[in-house]
């Protein structure tokens, strides 16, 4: 087994690191919260005094960080972990962040000997304590070959997108698709309610008709269809609404300095903004429902 430092303990990485543990790797581990860096202490874990002592004398570091700027800060420097750590160590950054810090802080690894990838997940805080998330991994063939079993016993299904940022790349292309979808599902329940239409029967239809998609079958916006979903726990989050607008403010980001305009995606970004501009975007990205019936 493997001796890796973790970075980052909170709601998806804590799961993910104590997945590692019960796979039987050796982990040290480091948050600035005390109380998540006690859980995996708890769990098996030996606690890191610093960020940059978690990456010492390990085979692998997994980071999972707020945003680009963090990444930046955490890796590069005199005291960063590209500095520190021994040669050999492979480095996965599994934080969603912006494509450019992503390729610069792994062209600074690169340029050190080191060996990293970007490797953003899906599948929410669920995915990540069942171990069951979707890698999207970006980096060097063979960088990603040493990472596969790492990644493995955190997640199910893990895609190589390619080159370093691909990965990041793959993300926020995939959450555009979603925030769009899941405004477009939810527009729909709120026209067929108008009109005479009770949602389990518009889900019937659509479910198996070419209105078929994830925001429909998996995480149905309104109570009842789909036993699983947080509409019918009072929409409390499995994937916020804070989340989904970080994720399509990063796909505007990418669109602009790509020259591919992207109209739903923007309009899909503002729609949430006003989700968070009224104080409810700790919801789950699927409360989208209620503001468009005008309920918040």
């Amino acid at each position: 087994m493997a001796t890796i430092g973790f970075i980052g303990l909170g709601n998806m990485g804590g799961p993910m690191a104590r997945n590692l543990i019960k796979a039987g790797h050796v982990l040290k581990v480091f948050d600035l919260s005390e109380k998540a860096v006690a859980t995996l202490v708890a769990a098996g874990a030996t606690k890191a005094s610093t960020a940059s002592d978690a990456a010492r004398d390990v085979e692998f570091v997994v980071t999972m960080l707020p945003a680009g700027e963090h990444v930046r800060s955490v890796y590069l420097g005199d005291g960063g972990l590209i500095a520190v750590a021994q040669k050999g160590t492979l480095f996965i950054d599994s934080s969603t962040i912006d494509v450019p810090s992503a390729r610069d802080v792994i062209a600074a690894a690169s340029a050190a000997g080191m060996g990293m990838i970007d490797a953003p997940v899906s599948g929410g805080v669920g995915g990540a304590e069942a171990g069951t998330l979707t890698f999207m991994v970006g980096g060097t063939d063979d960088a990603f070959a040493m990472a596969k079993p790492v990644l493995e016993q955190m997640g199910k299904n893990i895609f190589h997108a390619g080159g370093a940022g691909n990965g990041q790349v793959a993300k926020v292309c995939n959450n555009m698709i979603l925030g769009i979808s899941m405004i477009a599902v939810s527009e729909a329940f709120v026209l067929g309610e108008k009109l005479g239409l009770d949602a389990q029967t518009l889900f019937d239809i659509s479910s198996t008709a070419s209105g078929q998609c994830w925001s429909m079958t998996s995480y149905c916006p309104v109570p009842g269809p789909v036993a699983t979903s947080p509409a019918n726990r009072d929409y409390q989050p499995g994937f916020s609404a804070a989340m989904m607008l970080k994720d399509l403010r990063l796909a505007q980001d990418a669109s602009k300095a790509a020259r591919a305009p992207t109209p739903l995606g923007a309009q899909a970004a503002q729609l949430y903004a006003l989700m968070e501009a009224s104080g409810h975007d700790g919801l789950d990205f699927s409360g989208i429902i209620k503001m468009i019936k005008g309920e918040i």
